[in-house]
């Protein structure tokens, strides 16, 4: 199972060292609408959750998406 950094960095292509609580797509330019989509499809995969159309309408950056997974439960891959 991947962390979470790692599942974002690999659908973004970036390092994951850049990843903070405030990334978001307004500072990372390849977090464009498609790969938001592929994130909440990996993150689905990776942490075997369902996120509601709700939930991901909400996630504005790294941050909410921690949140959302410790919501379902997600403790563990969440930090580095």
């Amino acid at each position: 199972m991947l962390t979470l950094k790692e599942l974002v960095a690999k659908v973004l292509d970036i390092d994951k060292r850049i990843i903070n609580n405030e990334s978001s797509p307004e500072n990372i330019p390849s977090w464009d609408s498609f790969n938001g989509l592929m994130i909440v499809s990996e993150l689905e995969t990776n942490f075997n959750v369902k996120f509601t159309l709700e939930e991901v309408v909400a996630v504005r950056n790294f941050k909410d998406i921690k949140e959302a997974l410790e919501r379902h439960g997600i403790k563990e891959g969440l930090n580095d």
